[in-house]
């Protein structure tokens, strides 16, 4: 079998976004792989633009990621108990490209938030969005990594055993998946 093509998708855009080095660190312990990380910046949806304009680029591209990879994996922040709008708005985009990326797509989700519950709400309603699309969704271990501002040591990698151990079995997991 070919390096397995592993397509991280942020709910957080920031520069040292938790969510972003939950991503690196999954895909660190999924093994060999060929991993990127998408870019989800573009347009607010709007049907009006839409029709004048098309599909952004950057929508259309993130569809074409999505339909490469052999597997995805998002994290998301909890917003006022729910994902990022950024994240939201690219499904949205990527609802309107051709074709069905995200069907059948092995996926795993994963949260990192400030809270203590670790974004559990905000994955939770991210697993309602994905329902549409119907991708191959893992159902656990389930990762809400909590006060994940002090989850990292100074390589990136998380710290607490029981991160580790749960984010592995996942890993192992979607890898199983494909």
């Amino acid at each position: 079998m070919s390096t397995p093509k592993l397509l991280g998708i942020s709910g957080a855009t920031r520069a040292g976004s938790t969510n972003a080095k939950l991503l690196a660190e999954a895909a660190r312990l999924f093994g060999d792989c060929d991993y990127s990380l998408a870019d989800i910046r573009m347009p607010l949806y709007d049907g009006d633009d839409e029709e004048a304009n098309g599909v952004p680029q950057a929508a259309q591209t993130l569809a074409t990621q999505i339909a490469d990879a052999d597997a995805v994996i998002i994290s998301t922040p909890e917003y006022n108990k729910g994902p990022s709008g950024v994240l939201k708005n690219a499904l949205d985009w990527v609802s309107r490209t051709e074709g069905a990326p995200w069907n059948g797509k092995p996926l795993a989700v994963m949260s990192a938030a400030a809270g203590r519950a670790g974004g559990e709400r905000a994955q939770l309603v991210l697993r309602s969005f994905m329902v549409p699309f119907r991708p191959n969704i893992l159902q656990g271990p389930e990762i809400h990594l909590a006060a994940s501002y002090e989850a990292f040591d100074d390589n990136g990698h998380l710290k607490g055993e029981i991160y580790v151990k749960d984010l592995t079995a996942l890993m192992k997991a979607l890898r199983g998946l494909i």
